[in-house]
């Protein structure tokens, strides 16, 4: 699991709720069934977000690291 590799990286730093989730399911879209996607955000919101958007939309959270006011997440595409 530490060696993820993203495929695409999408920065929503500054956003907040609901820009982050909503920018998350167009830029997965973008990307091919078995691609990562990495997500930063800097609301304090976005854990809870992102893990709700994972659960309901069946793309897994594979990681998510939080640290100096930034939240990363990776996603892989199911679909």
């Amino acid at each position: 699991m530490n060696d993820i590799t993203t495929d695409q990286l999408l920065d929503c730093s500054g956003l907040l709720c609901p820009m982050p989730v909503v920018k998350t399911s167009q830029a997965i879209k973008t990307i091919e069934v078995g691609q990562v996607l990495e997500m930063v955000a800097t609301d304090p919101g976005a854990p809870l977000d992102m893990e709700a958007w994972a659960r309901q939309t069946g793309h897994p959270l594979l990681k998510q690291t939080a640290g100096d006011g930034e939240y990363r997440f990776w996603f892989r595409r199911t679909k």
